[in-house]
């Protein structure tokens, strides 16, 4: 029998963040091999055949999309009701790295719902949906990173946005979503992104994307935006950009608006970071984090353990945040920092406040370059409860070593300059 747990501010932590088994493909219905309905693995571009597939598996009942081994390529491809996603071993399902075969539909990015291009993968409103497999899904997008880079020479001031690219995995409004198994590299965009979502399991995921040569811009891990119920387990996070981030919303009044939201109880356990800007990361469009656990990480090069952007047109809660039993290299321990990329107030003569309290960092063994990095600022920031217990830090910037900062409690805490 488990011992019982508990979110930091006490909430029990529900007996689902503990069912980690996994459904086997042939669990999951009726297997539609792609190679047996006119796919083959000869670089073409199959969107049509395999959305045939999705649309024939979800009008006779549901089952398994299975991508046997070889490479197959695709545009966006849209999941129903029922219908499931297995690549198997040697397998990988590439995305077009053609920007015109991901349509463009409403959909949820950078915090705000606007019309957008599609992901490669697609699910909206469904119960149950498996992505499992011991293959790839490749976004490929190599061409648009280069893309990018060029048009932000042209224009340094140009968005995420302006470059017109697709994410790899989109999930919108719905829940009991496992991602299991997989490695999923090379998105053009953000890699995952759930929405609006409940019970989602990613469980022994590899996900990828490069910093070099040419760096993948804002291709994050994982983005989960005004969820509730999130378990990420023995994953590996490598990207050039943040790996796990918490979004929500932003704007002036991000926090009355109903498509915003809270991110609530969220395990990240016994998982991997290579290189990485964040390993969490309360995100520059992040309205409200509530009751969120890091712990049993490894961490190797992210550029920060604990990120909390604090952006300053957007009023913003980050609170009951545990990060429990971390070792590895990171360049900040803490950071507290204020984001003001592309900050506009919108003609509110105010400025939102980011309150940040009630976090927990402890029991951990690290080497960084900064221990916290953050300035207070009272007028934009209000930090309290922020605890540190039982720390081993070797750091190198001695200047960082600010346990006296207002709000910070500090209790067997052990800082080397080296």
């Amino acid at each position: 029998m488990k011992e019982r747990e508990f979110f930091p501010d006490g909430t029990p932590v529900d007996e689902w963040f503990y069912r980690t088994e996994i459904s086997r493909p042939e669990m999951l219905g009726t297997r539609y091999v792609i190679t047996e309905h006119g796919v083959s693995d000869d670089g073409r571009i199959y969107t049509e055949e395999i959305q045939s597939l999705i649309d024939t598996a979800a009008e006779n009942g549901g089952g398994v999309i299975v991508v046997p081994e070889g490479t197959y390529l695709t545009g966006a491809l849209f999941f129903k009701q029922g219908v499931h996603l297995c690549v198997e071993k040697g397998g990988v399902l590439k995305g077009s790295d053609d920007i015109s075969d991901y349509p463009v539909r409403m959909t949820r990015i950078e915090g705000e719902t606007c019309r957008y291009f599609t992901a490669l993968i697609n699910a909206e409103d469904v119960d149950g949906f498996t992505l499992c497999g011991e293959g790839m899904i490749d976004g490929n997008g190599l061409r648009s990173w280069k893309a990018f880079w060029l048009r932000r020479e042209w224009n340094p001031d140009c968005t995420n946005k302006d470059e017109q690219r697709p994410r790899l995995i989109y999930i919108a409004n719905s829940k009991n979503v496992t991602i299991a198994g997989l490695r999923l590299c090379n998105s053009h965009f953000w890699t995952t992104h759930i929405y609006k979502c409940s019970r989602v399991r990613y469980l022994g995921c590899d996900i990828y994307s490069p910093a070099s040569p040419v760096p993948a811009p804002s291709t994050d891990a994982i983005d989960i935006d005004a969820c509730t119920d999130v378990l990420i387990k023995n994953c590996r996070f490598e990207v050039n950009d943040d790996a796990v981030v918490l979004k929500g919303g932003k704007g002036p009044w991000a926090d009355t608006m109903p498509e915003n939201g809270p991110n609530e109880r969220i395990i990240i356990e016994d998982c991997d970071y290579g290189f990485c800007h964040g390993c969490l990361t309360c995100g520059s469009e992040c309205v409200h984090a509530k009751n969120v656990i890091m712990r049993r990480i490894r961490v190797n090069g992210a550029y920060n353990l604990l990120w909390l952007k604090a952006r300053p047109d957007t009023p913003q809660r980050y609170e009951h945040i545990s990060v429990e039993d971390v070792t590895g290299r990171a360049g900040s321990f803490l950071n507290v920092y204020r984001w003001t990329q592309f900050y506009d107030l919108k003609g509110r003569e105010d400025t939102p406040l980011t309150y940040i309290d009630g976090i927990t960092m402890s029991r951990c063994k690290a080497e960084c370059v900064r221990f916290i990095d953050a300035e207070p600022d009272p007028e934009r920031v209000a930090l309290s409860n922020i605890a540190l217990k039982e720390l081993d830090i070797k750091v190198k910037d001695c200047d960082s070593v600010r346990l006296t900062l207002p709000g910070i409690s500090a209790e067997n805490v052990d800082v080397e300059t080296i």
